[in-house]
């Protein structure tokens, strides 16, 4: 039964077939072996070449095979700088790109390019960004899959508008001056940042990107505005809006920046009762009464039309002890504002919510104004009094009140954030955010309604630009109805893959929080909303037919056209007539520009391929999960009820090595720059390093970035040169297409890296798959730490060295060197394309001007996997462990081993790597790296007293656990009585000054 099935394994290894084409592999295996395998057993690829051949005699020396390489193993300075721009030119990285969307390949992969603003240097939050999409699209492109990356520029908006306007210091300048400087001033970013990029590597037609003022994109952003104009999502409206008085505009939610040491001057004011609510006016001694409200923003109370009460609460009328006043409150709130204002409040009556109604203030500050109670569910009582002052104008929540109720929305502040003449002549003119609430504060204390003032520490929102607090305002803008797209956004985010899963609560709670989307702006760098409105009756023209003929008009001219043609151009006769409008002399055109999120949310319809418009991917900031993520999914949901992405990617940002955020204040910026051409006490690292940082780094958390991340970094790649200059050196004179042995007739130890690297390059495969460059480094470190330089090429050394040039166990190796080389590089080279091609430059095999880019992936082979492979080998490392253990600390080159096996499986298995019962060059003595090894049935007994005895199991399993069988082994271990040879320095010689039958065979041959 024994027989049989050592029989079955045995034929299960002959059945490994003639590889038909070279393979290739790579990627970290789970190691079959344990932690203490190679206990004891020199490592390391390169130190030990010199000392292990150099002090032979010249004679032996010359006949010994070591290492030969001209790729060197340290590259610094100037030189490596050199090195990698020679690597971009003569691996012709500039037309990769174009190479590659011209091949015939069945898969696309789209991975759609965030455009960055244009309006700055580039920084290393671009780094992170570019390189961790150029790691994606390399591997992508390398295991032949068309690449569909159009980089572009985000190049309208606010920020441009000023540093331009900024740079000139006039003012006065007309709508196509301030466009002109504005173009000119992003175009200069765009030049930096795409100089940058294309130093960093990565890959793209750097000559075809896009860009939101081109006006073919321009004409595709007005064919998404009209078609969502058509729906019915686009609509003009009169309502509070968040407007920035240091940027005179309005802004979009994603503008804001929210500061959370905004301080305001809080206040407790009362609000006289003139009707009282019926049930109150029903009790005896409630006849002077006063609301008590809590603002932060006392400046919104002039424009107050109503206090706003919970519905479902319970309130209470309160004495104070120190002046009898009786005031109007929240039951639960009345402990904290007797503690406020340092005096007991008695109870003398409770109401609920609705027995409030019907009840009638007297507007503190303007005389003969009076203002009702309402109910609202937006009332709270986690602060103030459980009442809200309540303005319609500059609130949210009050215009909702506003609308349900009816009441008036009048603006008492203009565009620089001051208030208007309907204030009144006292707040005339005064900022709102400053002298105003100075004043009003003023006006309340003379009246006598202030009861309290506190400083308020809260978060408030500011311009992301100017950095100055906004206000909120009501004014006729331009609205993309948010509400009404939530359901089937949100329905369509479920089908979308988002990394990591936490993003994806974040862009829904985005969307239950955004009602509206204001998108027009009153600047002039932008995309002009395409509308025409009437001279009296200011009704605005917009349909199909007007804003299909100004997108035609933009293609054509851009978008300048529209302030430099003539209205009778933009509003021809045949387009007057299909909307059935007046004569042309009765419009003006408008002014606004749209939002540029709504620029940039609009791309999918300008950049990627009509017949299905969805990226497999969007990699972009976790800012912009309320930013172009966002624009994005609703622009293409009201279109085409679809996500304009398959899979998101939210990354980190990048930050000091403390943990800071960087700011030029601070000083304490990294430039990319500086990081590849030194600098600032930085070293010159190369764009490898860079993007090493990028892959090793945990991108969905804070990414840090300093001296101790990129020295990492750079030690990290040296180490990594350091083993492929073993592979290369030790590759010298073999050539793949005619030395390659094949894998049925290799040692069992070189199939078996072969097995590991297959395993390894399909972990690679699957991290990099999953936007996981950091596993791929960490697979990467583990297969050539562990498998390569702490097992194999321990083993290997001697028979690359020392046996013959051209003898098939020299050859075998090389040819697994040779696998092993080329599936690291490729497994490289997604992260560090420039290392990789140096590499492929110098490895055999290649015709000459071959690239790797242009030549595919790891090719493993499935015939890699031989049945039984793994038992055989891993058998033997169980018992190496064994014989290791047993001589702490010394070389196992010194000693004799006998190992004894039961005659069963483990047994047969064992014999497969030493057929004699005892060999000195056995494929079991080379696993070993002991000086000789016996294979027996069961120890001698007449073993010598300094014999070390160790005993262990090895469990097989083969045939998927149908043969499984815990088989014992016994090993002795003595210190060999042969000598040194001087040529291999084994221990196989007669003699000290003798060569062992093996190197004498060499180097008689060679003389």
């Amino acid at each position: 039964m024994l027989l049989c099935r050592v029989s079955a394994v045995s034929h299960a290894l002959a059945r490994w077939t003639r590889r038909s084409q070279r393979a290739v592999g790579l990627l970290h295996p789970a190691c079959p072996f344990s932690a203490s395998r190679c206990h004891g057993v020199s490592s390391g690829e390169g130190s030990a070449q010199p000392s292990e051949h150099g002090s032979a005699p010249g004679v032996y020396r010359d006949t010994v095979l070591l290492p030969r390489t001209e790729f060197p193993m340290k590259l610094t300075g100037q030189k490596l700088l050199d090195r990698e721009l020679q690597i971009q030119q003569e691996c012709g990285f500039a037309d990769l790109y174009s190479w590659q969307r011209e091949r015939k390949v069945k898969k696309e992969f789209c991975l759609h390019d965030g455009p960055p603003y244009a309006n700055g240097d580039p920084h290393v939050g671009h780094a992170l960004n570019k390189i961790l999409k150029d790691i994606r699209n390399r591997f992508e492109m390398l295991r032949g899959r068309q690449v569909h990356y159009i980089p572009g520029w985000d190049c309208h908006g606010l920020p441009i508008e000023l540093k331009a306007l900024g740079e000139l210091g006039t003012t006065g300048l007309t709508p196509l001056q301030i466009r002109q400087k504005a173009r000119e001033f992003a175009d200069g970013a765009i030049a930096g940042q795409r100089a940058a990029f294309q130093r960093w590597g990565v890959m793209a037609d750097w000559d075809k990107c896009y860009y939101t003022y081109d006006g073919a994109y321009e004409a595709a952003q007005l064919k998404v505005f009209q078609e969502m104009h058509t729906k019915g999502f686009i609509y003009q409206d009169y309502k509070p809006i968040f407007w920035s008085p240091s940027s005179r505009t309005a802004l979009a939610e994603a503008e804001l920046e929210y500061n959370p040491e905004h301080v305001s001057r809080a206040i407790y004011a009362t609000f006289p009762l003139i009707t009282l609510p019926p049930k109150m006016a029903s009790e005896e001694g409630l006849e002077n009464v006063s609301v008590l409200v809590w603002t932060t923003q006392p400046w919104t109370l002039p424009a107050n039309q109503a206090v706003c009460y919970m519905p479902n609460a319970q309130y209470s009328v309160v004495k104070r002890a120190d002046n009898s006043q009786l005031l109007l409150l929240a039951s639960e709130r009345t402990a904290s504002v007797a503690a406020l204002l340092g005096t007991e409040l008695e109870s003398v009556g409770t109401f609920t919510g609705p027995q409030l109604e019907g009840g009638i203030c007297k507007h503190p500050t303007i005389p003969d104004k009076e203002v009702p109670l309402l109910p609202a569910n937006h009332v709270t009582m986690a602060k103030g009094t459980g009442l809200v002052h309540t303005a319609p104008a500059h609130g949210m929540d009050d215009y909702s009140v506003a609308s349900q109720f009816k009441l008036s929305v009048e603006c008492m502040v203009d565009e620089d954030g001051k208030f208007t003449e309907a204030a009144g002549p006292e707040l005339q003119n005064l900022s709102v955010m400053i002298e105003g609430t100075d004043k009003v504060i003023s006006m309340l204390k003379e009246c006598g309604a202030l009861v309290k003032e506190e400083q308020c520490v809260h978060s408030y929102p500011y311009d992301w630009r100017t950095k100055q607090p906004v206000v909120i305002r009501p004014s006729k803008q331009w609205f993309i109805n948010t509400a009404s797209l939530k359901d089937k956004a949100k329905e369509t985010l479920q089908k979308v893959r988002v990394l990591p899963d936490s993003a994806k609560s974040s862009l829904l709670a985005m969307l239950d929080r955004r009602t509206y989307w204001c998108i027009s702006r009153q600047r002039s760098w932008g995309v002009p909303i395409p509308v025409f409105y009437h001279k009296e009756t200011g009704e605005p023209l917009m349909n199909k037919h007007t804003v299909s003929h100004i997108a035609k008009l933009f293609k054509e001219k851009g978008s300048d056209c529209w302030w430099e043609l003539p209205i009778e151009t933009l509003l021809p006769p045949e387009v007057l007539k299909k909307s059935k409008a007046g004569p042309v002399s009765d419009y003006v055109r408008g002014e606004d520009v749209l939002d540029i999120w709504f620029d940039s949310g609009a791309s999918w319809a300008a950049v990627l391929e009509e017949s299905d418009s969805r990226a497999d991917a969007y990699v972009e900031g976790k800012d912009q999960i309320g930013g172009w993520f966002l624009s994005s999914l609703l622009t293409s949901v009201a279109v085409g009820n679809k996500a304009p992405y398959k899979s998101l990617v939210v990354h980190g940002f990048a930050v000091t090595e403390k943990g800071e955020k960087m700011s030029k204040s601070l000083g304490n910026v990294v430039d990319p720059d500086v990081v590849i051409n030194g600098g600032k006490d930085l070293p010159a690292y190369g764009a490898d390093v860079l993007r090493w940082w990028v892959a090793e780094s945990n991108i969905f958390s804070e990414v840090q970035i300093g001296p101790t991340a990129l020295n990492s970094a750079r030690e990290s790649i040296s180490k990594l040169r350091n083993t492929l200059k073993f592979l290369l050196g030790n590759l010298h004179g073999f050539d793949p297409l005619s030395q390659t042995v094949d894998s049925k007739e290799m040692h069992f130890i070189d199939q078996y890296m072969l097995h590991l690297l297959r395993e390894f390059s399909m972990k690679v495969t699957d991290a990099y798959s999953e936007f996981d460059a950091g596993r791929v480094i960490r697979v990467l470190q583990a297969f050539i730490t562990r498998d390569l330089s702490s097992f194999y090429f321990s083993i290997i050394k001697d028979r690359l060295y020392c046996d013959p040039e051209n003898s098939l166990g020299r050859r075998s190796c090389q040819t697994v060197l040779e696998e092993v080389l080329d599936g690291v590089t490729r497994s490289i080279a997604p992260i560090l394309p420039h290392l990789a091609e140096e590499v492929y430059l110098h490895a055999p095999g290649h015709d000459k001007g071959e690239t790797l880019f242009r030549s595919g992936w790891i090719k493993s082979s499935s015939v890699w996997r031989r049945p039984g492979l793994e038992e055989v080998v891993e058998g033997s490392c169980a018992i190496r462990d064994s014989f290791l253990s047993s001589i702490p600390g010394k070389n196992a080159a010194q000693y004799d081993l006998t190992v004894a096996i039961e005659p069963g499986l483990l047994f047969e298995l064992m014999e497969s790597l030493q057929e004699e019962p005892t060999s000195t060059s056995s494929q079991l003595a080379e696993l070993m790296m002991t000086a000789r090894v016996t294979l027996t049935s069961e120890l001698p007994r007449d073993l010598p007293p300094d014999a070390l005895l160790s005993h262990g199991t090895f469990l097989i399993n083969l045939e998927g656990g149908v043969i499984r069988e815990d088989s014992p082994y016994s090993i002795a271990v003595v210190p060999t009585s042969a000598a040194r040879c001087p040529r291999c320095r084994r221990y196989t010689a007669e003699s000290a000054d003798c060569l062992c039958p093996r190197c004498q065979a060499i180097v008689s041959q060679a003389h």
